[in-house]
């Protein structure tokens, strides 16, 4: 298999109906992830042919921590891809604000930067780094949104 990535991807592919498919796949994932970094996509070439087949969810399980290749596809490697993607700019945001309100001399209580990095709706990141730029005080970041979760 270690020769022969393409056989070994494609046969994971054909027997993903059969009664072994499990042992065939954990074969398979081990004899992949020997490859040099450069062959790595036929983690994905296995995940897109799996499609919607049961085998497919125990193929994302094995395969949690690769990288990937196939944009567009949904596979696991996208998801996890884009999920750390959108962590990275909430994060980046939350650090925004609480620079603006450093820069401004505001002093920023913990449950206020809490709530800060806490979030991850970058809507809701954008809004208050909008406000940190005006306010008065840290706690005026989320100003009228007690009224508004009371009002619905």
């Amino acid at each position: 298999m270690v020769q022969q990535p393409a056989l070994a991807a494609l046969s994971a592919i054909v027997h993903s109906q059969s009664r072994r498919a499990a042992a065939i796949l954990e074969a398979v994932a081990r004899g992949l992830v020997s490859f040099e970094p450069d062959t790595k996509y036929w983690f994905e070439v296995v995940e897109v042919g799996l499609e919607s087949t049961p085998a497919r969810e125990n193929w994302r399980k094995l395969m949690q921590n690769v990288v990937t290749h196939f944009p567009g596809h949904g596979t696991l490697f996208e998801e996890k891809y884009l999920e750390g993607k959108s962590e990275g700019k909430a994060e980046g945001k939350s650090e925004a604000i609480l620079r603006a309100l450093k820069v401004r001399g505001l002093t920023v209580p913990d449950d206020v930067r809490e709530r800060i990095t806490g979030c991850t709706d970058l809507d809701t990141l954008a809004t208050w780094f909008d406000r940190s730029l005006t306010v008065s005080e840290a706690e005026g970041l989320f100003a009228g949104e007690a009224e508004e979760s009371t009002a619905s």
